[in-house]
């Protein structure tokens, strides 16, 4: 293994009924105020926002709600919610949610103690160097956002789909309990699973050097994504399958899996960044696309890598085999697999390669990847 540092400062509080101690949590960091962040009225109507806000009375926290976070959050939204923790003086962000909620929740908190515009984080101009507390109550497994520094927001003007990073704003408790993800539909199950997968595979196929300790932890990652995939597509119900779902998810982003790993980029989000902020297309649904047609361009960089993935994961040999075999997955649990069946016109790929390539220059990818390489992969996607 290479040199590296390890720090992952989250405490993720896993099991039923969790929420209900969320006041305790944020009482415990010494905040005294908070914003509760979420997305739709679902969880108003379930009772779940309701649980949040006795848990911070009980705990004397006082707080102010929020919501209205879209899939692909805009920074507009973020900005409103940086106004609102700046006027009424707010300690803390509780994110109540899934990925998009937490995203959101990580830029407010970066914004709230920053004198210029919340953007800056996003676009280099600034780094992060103070952000009130996060804390989160995931209904929604996909992103692994509840135990690492990262956010991404979409600028509503330019339709720049950038991140933000810093350790601050790793959430500082995160609740994981599966009963609360029991509702989500089949499609955005689907498209949480494939979500997991891009962010082992970007690294197990772009890293220059992948230990074996690595790659034989993604695997089992991935098996363990299309095992409980299968369960709850059949039974939604499914506790410990939706529980290990969700840790899985969580495994997959949260810092393990990079550890003495060299050279590795984020591929196939560079170019799906473009697809959700032009198109609005739900992130893991777009990675779905995205993911087997980069597979298809990338296989000759990292034969041995692929022809490993086709026998771990499939029990196949080949790398085409294996690209088939997990093209078949995809469409198998209800996924989109081509830019016509994520709503995406052919005519639009020359609008999407020129966004994507902003992201690539700000990632340092531009020099792996020209505006014609982004062109090539989407054409890959079309049928």
């Amino acid at each position: 293994m290479r040199d590296f540092t390890f720090f992952n400062p989250t405490r993720i509080e896993f099991g039923k009924g969790k929420e209900n101690q969320i006041g305790q949590y944020v009482k415990e960091s010494g905040a005294e105020s908070a914003l509760i962040l979420y997305g739709s009225e679902r969880i108003r109507e379930s009772g779940l926002l309701g649980r949040i806000e006795a848990s911070l009375n009980e705990q004397g926290v006082t707080f102010e709600a929020l919501g209205g976070v879209v899939s692909n959050p805009k920074l507009s939204h973020v900005q409103k919610a940086i106004g609102l923790m700046k006027a009424k003086k707010l300690k803390a962000v509780v994110a109540v949610g899934g990925g998009s909620v937490l995203d959101s929740a990580k830029a407010i908190a970066a914004g709230t103690n920053y004198d210029g515009d919340v953007w800056d984080f996003f676009s280099g101009k600034a780094v992060v160097r103070d952000a009130v507390p996060v804390f989160a109550v995931m209904t929604l497994a996909a992103t692994g956002s509840e135990m690492n520094a990262y956010g991404v927001v979409t600028h509503d003007e330019t339709l720049e789909k950038f991140a933000i990073m810093s350790s601050m704003l790793n959430p500082r408790v995160s609740v994981i309990n599966p009963e609360l993800m029991a509702t989500v539909t089949k499609d955005y199950l689907a498209y949480s699973a494939v979500d997991i997968f891009a962010h082992c595979l970007d690294l197990y196929f772009s890293a220059s050097y992948l230990p074996e300790y690595n790659a034989a932890l993604i695997e089992t990652i991935l098996r363990t994504v299309m095992r409980t995939t299968a369960a709850l597509l059949k039974n939604p119900g499914d506790y410990d399958a939706r529980g290990e779902f969700a840790w899985a998810s969580t495994m997959a982003l949260n810092g393990l899996t990079f550890v003495g790993v060299e050279g590795n980029s984020y591929d196939t989000h560079m170019v799906e960044h473009a697809m959700s902020a032009l198109y609005n297309v739900p992130h893991g649904a777009g990675l779905a696309v995205v993911l087997p047609a980069w597979m298809t361009w990338y296989k000759n960089r990292r034969p041995e890598r692929f022809e490993r993935f086709a026998i771990q994961m499939f029990g196949v040999k080949g790398a085409d085999a294996g690209i088939e075999k997990f093209r078949s997955w995809i469409t198998s649990i209800g996924a989109p697999l081509t830019l016509a069946a994520a709503g995406i016109p052919e005519s639009g790929i020359d609008a999407l390669a020129d966004n994507a390539m902003g992201l690539a220059r700000m990632w340092g990818m531009d020099g792996a990847y020209t505006r014609d390489s982004i062109v090539e992969i989407l054409k890959l996607a079309v049928v």
